[in-house]
């Protein structure tokens, strides 16, 4: 069973302002209509919308303006946030979307929402993670939360593009510089030895 609804904007991976389309009835109750999205499509919300459509079109070409002005300001921007950790990168908690709102309002100086920030999931360890940002139904823009234990670490995540933690790889190299060194003090010695015998000799 499906209910349909009209959109009063464009609504992702389903469609445009005045389009009459098919959803599920928790989706819409739930979400479309309580979020002012869309109207039941009846015969007098079909009506409204006809004789509202170019003052909603003006309002919404108005709304898109002003996100495609505060998208340049944003778009792209690294933002710190400062968690504690492991060493492995693990939080202790999480980075929801709730703190990256307020973590790009301090960077940027912009005022955003929570809703705005396009996060499936928490964030659970430090790193630089791309996460979307929807200013508006028609304008999307990126930009990189630097998730770091400090803002000296998070400075140099930003600069090597990689995050500080210390996983198998790093040891398994350790290890091999480590097996290096001693192999080459050992060469050493060992050359020693025979300068010395030849000296003796």
């Amino acid at each position: 069973m499906s209910t349909q609804v009209i959109l009063l904007e464009r609504v992702e991976k389903l469609g445009n302002m005045g389009e009459i389309v098919s959803v599920k009835p928790g989706y819409a109750r739930n979400y479309l209509l309580p979020q002012k999205k869309a109207l039941r499509a009846s015969k007098e919300n079909l009506a409204y919308f006809e004789a509202q459509k170019k003052v909603l079109e003006a309002e919404n070409e108005k709304a898109k303006k002003e996100a495609e002005k505060l998208a340049k300001k944003i778009e792209g921007v690294k933002v710190p946030v400062i968690r504690q950790a492991s060493e492995a990168g693990q939080l202790f908690g999480s980075v929801n979307s709730r703190d990256i709102a307020v973590a790009l309002a301090e960077a940027t100086k912009e005022q955003i929402a929570r809703s705005q920030v396009d996060l499936n999931q928490n964030i659970k360890t430090i790193g630089l993670i791309d996460v979307d940002v929807v200013l508006h139904p028609e304008v999307k823009v990126a930009i990189t939360v630097n998730i770091a234990r400090s803002s000296e670490e998070a400075q140099i995540q930003a600069e090597t593009g990689r995050a500080l933690i210390a996983d198998a790889s790093d040891d398994y190299y350790e290890e091999e510089v480590a097996e290096e060194q001693a192999e080459e003090v050992e060469a050493q010695a060992d050359d020693a030895a025979e300068e010395q015998g030849e000296d003796a000799a």
